[in-house]
């Protein structure tokens, strides 16, 4: 079948050297199903190349090399192909095993290379058998437009009319079936009633009785946040001084249709529980879904013994990387609604009277949260500050931030000027280290090093990442090492699939928060055995 000729010898010599590359080490510890993603990914670039090489060869017309001379190196290339999987094979073990030992995750015994290969195997073929797919397209076009035209023009003419026709597929039908059901299948989760989350019977919480928000019409990610967070009777544990009970304001996306309607909601359910009479306002910013971490809320309403607000409004039902995808604009358009909405009214309160409001997003939403506002709009009246955790790596204000680094700190832990405004965060604190004190207006950013979706990026395929230098972050393994096009694919698969414990990649935990929000808000009356039991408590809940 011409899908699945003869192979290229080159392309598969090439191949199974990006393959031997792709079971080194990258950020995340990774099974072997990611593995055989990794792994075919790989050797299909590779492939590429080899057959890209050779066709450049043709193309400018270089001599052949005799059918003698080329035996003996099919030969001695094949056997180093095959030594050199096996030492990585070997190595592949260890390899993993020195990410998990840096994560405190059990070690594995072994790999299993069977599965690895059959994974790696699917990719290639069905990728292959696309590309050859093209070029059949092309050269049918081609062909049939020689007749008629010169045939360079009918190879730029048959070119685009290839790619039309694969996109026009691609866009109007295949990502189109995905979207519809996709779409059809989150809607569905997302409006699930599950009995584990009641409905609230504070009244300051959003979906009670008392509510403007009906709790039918609060999603799934909505319920679950509402069900959360520390009771007033929780905090009394831990301080002698008077607590309150945490408000919590959540808007649906059923909850209204339109997106400044849903903002006026959010502003009038604050009103009604009297949110801005509290001593701190969190303006949270959900991720695709509609999600709120616990661990990053939970800890500051601790932090101020309850007298605290906090308010989110979903934007989407679907995951983070389909809301990138399909439905990005209508995050970032909210959020600016309701930013808008809530700063006006927070600014037109007596400034002695009002409370300390803040921002916080993590990963999609604080990308979505760093849009939401522009500094030149409230230069003359700052809001207090921002936590943004695990900022993705196309986040505007972090690439310029690391961008513009102080070139004697490390871009996986940066020091931005004299730490007056921006602060950089990591599982060993650092907020407090700058030169001079906080400012009014204050940005910090909780990242780790073995974050992907922080620490990836296309370039990668060509330029070696700035984290890789000395010093390298503590989560960060020794054995990493860049490799044109493979570690780039590596973080990949490590960003859409790979997973980690709290405290690593893109699991941000508890008692980092608390540090953060700690230095950030710099609440008062806690003792020092006070913030140590609890952080200490924070720490050791294995459920969230």
């Amino acid at each position: 079948m011409i899908l699945f000729r003869k192979l290229s010898i080159t392309g598969l010599v090439v191949g199974t050297f990006f393959t031997a590359l792709s079971l080194t080490p990258s950020l995340l510890p990774r099974e072997d199903v990611l593995q055989g993603i990794t792994t075919g990914l790989s050797f299909t670039v590779g492939y590429a190349l080899g057959v890209l090489i050779i066709w450049l060869w043709h193309f400018f017309e270089l001599p052949d090399i005799s059918p003698r001379i080329l035996k003996y190196l099919k030969y001695t290339t094949i056997g180093i192909c095959i030594i050199t999987m096996i030492l990585f094979l070997w190595q592949a073990v260890g390899w993993q095993n020195s990410l998990r030992a840096l994560m405190d995750i059990e070690e594995t015994a072994s790999i299993r290379p069977v599965l690895i290969t059959i994974v790696a195997g699917v990719i290639f073929l069905t990728l292959l058998g696309f590309a050859r797919l093209f070029h059949l397209t092309f050269r049918t076009i081609t062909l049939r437009l020689q007749q008629y035209v010169p045939p360079r023009v009918s190879i730029v003419s048959g070119l685009l009319a290839s790619f039309f026709i694969f996109w026009a597929i691609i866009d109007g039908v295949f990502f189109t079936a995905v979207l519809r059901t996709a779409d059809s299948t989150y809607h569905y989760i997302d409006s699930r009633t599950h009995p584990e989350f009641e409905q609230p019977y504070d009244s300051l919480r959003s979906g009670s009785e008392q509510s403007l928000v009906l709790w039918e019409d609060m999603g799934m990610r909505g319920r679950q946040y509402l069900n959360s967070g520390p009771t007033r009777e929780d905090i009394k544990v831990f301080t002698d001084q008077p607590v309150k009970s945490p408000i919590r304001v959540y808007a649906g996306i059923q909850s209204e249709e339109s997106l400044e309607a849903r903002a006026e909601l959010a502003l009038a359910e604050l009103k009604r529980v009297n949110a801005f009479d509290r001593s701190v306002l969190l303006l949270i910013t959900p991720t695709g879904s509609g999600w709120v971490d616990p661990k990053a809320i939970d800890p500051l309403e601790y932090l101020f013994r309850g007298d605290i607000a906090s308010v989110a409004v979903q934007y989407s039902y679907l995951p983070s990387f389909l809301t990138i995808a399909f439905e990005n604009e209508f995050g970032t358009e909210l959020s600016r609604i309701l930013f808008r909405k809530i700063y006006d009214y927070w600014s037109d309160l007596p400034e002695n009277e009002r409370p300390y409001l803040y921002l916080h997003g993590l990963s999609l939403g604080a990308q979505i949260s760093d849009r939401s506002f522009d500094l030149f709009d409230i230069i003359e009246d700052p809001f207090n500050g921002v936590l943004w955790s695990g900022p993705p790596f196309r986040m505007s204000t972090w690439q310029r931030v690391t961008e513009q680094r102080d070139p004697r700190s490390p871009a996986w832990l940066p020091k931005f000027r004299d730490g007056e405004v921006v602060r950089f965060a990591n599982q060993d604190g650092g907020l407090k280290n700058a030169a001079s004190e906080w400012g009014d207006f204050r940005i910090a950013f909780l990242q780790y090093a073995s974050d992907p979706v922080t620490f990836f990026d296309p370039r990668y395929a060509t330029r070696q990442p700035e984290w890789l230098q000395s010093p390298r972050g503590p989560d960060v393994t020794e054995y990493l090492r860049w490799y044109p096009f493979v570690t780039m694919l590596q973080l990949f698969t490590d960003m859409s699939a790979g997973t980690a414990p709290d405290g690593y990649g893109h699991q941000y935990a508890a008692e980092h928060y608390f540090d953060s929000w700690l230095a950030l808000t710099e609440p008062s009356g806690w003792s020092d055995d006070e913030l140590s039991n609890l952080r200490q408590m924070l720490k050791s809940i294995e459920e969230w």
